[in-house]
């Protein structure tokens, strides 16, 4: 699927986090995590991030729609040990999101295996017979029952892409602004994708400091 791509305008970068060897920044809605095919796709975080840090590696990626934090090494040998950490679920990360609708339940969890929906890349899909395991659990922050709306605290237990935006539309509570999973009239109830890595908590590798970071909300 080819779409319009319209990065928002480039500004000083928002550093949550820097030493040595780690950096973590707050990705805007609406920026790719890392360059896309073609020369207009080229605008994203890793390179914008690389116009500062030349010598950032990219650790791990956001949807584009996906606002907050993202995390690079500094160095080869901390993006090997980072990628190890993502690998073997040492990292805990937390979501908001607002999404449609009234949850009955103030806490639950999600388990919906998820594959790549070939014909409609970058779309993915729930499938039982092919997909991955794929966990994902949530927690009521707060309803609006004048909005008809819920601000939840989403824990992706898995890394699964679009995971928690396809996870929501599975439970019928899609995320407000998501122009893939959601109906029209929900995608129209905000201007963006209404999903914020808000924090993550792992233990640095080399000074085995608990790292607890967190990204406020842009909007």
């Amino acid at each position: 699927m080819r779409y319009l791509y319209q990065p928002p305008p480039a500004q000083a970068l928002h550093i949550l986090f820097q030493d040595e060897t780690i950096l973590m920044v707050d990705k805007p809605s609406g920026l790719l995590s890392v360059p896309g095919r073609g020369e207009d796709r080229q605008d994203c975080m890793s390179s914008r991030v690389q116009d500062v840090f030349p010598e950032a590696l990219v650790v791990h990626r956001l949807d584009m729609s996906t606002s907050g934090i993202m995390v690079f090494a500094l160095n080869q040998a901390m993006q090997r040990d980072l990628n190890a950490l993502f690998a073997n679920r040492e990292v805990h990360k937390t979501y908001t999101a607002v999404v449609h609708g009234l949850l009955v339940e103030d806490k639950g969890e999600i388990n919906q295996p998820l594959m790549t929906d070939w014909e409609n890349r970058p779309r993915q899909k729930i499938d039982t017979e092919h997909g991955k395991a794929s966990k994902t659990l949530y927690q009521v922050v707060s309803r609006d029952v004048e909005k008809q709306t819920c601000v939840l605290c989403l824990t992706p237990i898995t890394g699964r892409s679009h995971q928690l935006r396809l996870h929501m539309a599975w439970l019928e509570h899609p995320i407000l602004g998501d122009k893939f999973y959601a109906p029209r009239a929900v995608q129209q109830q905000a201007d963006r994708l209404l999903l914020h890595a808000t924090s993550i908590r792992f233990q640095h590798p080399i000074s085995q400091e608990m790292l607890d970071i967190h990204c406020a909300l842009g909007w």
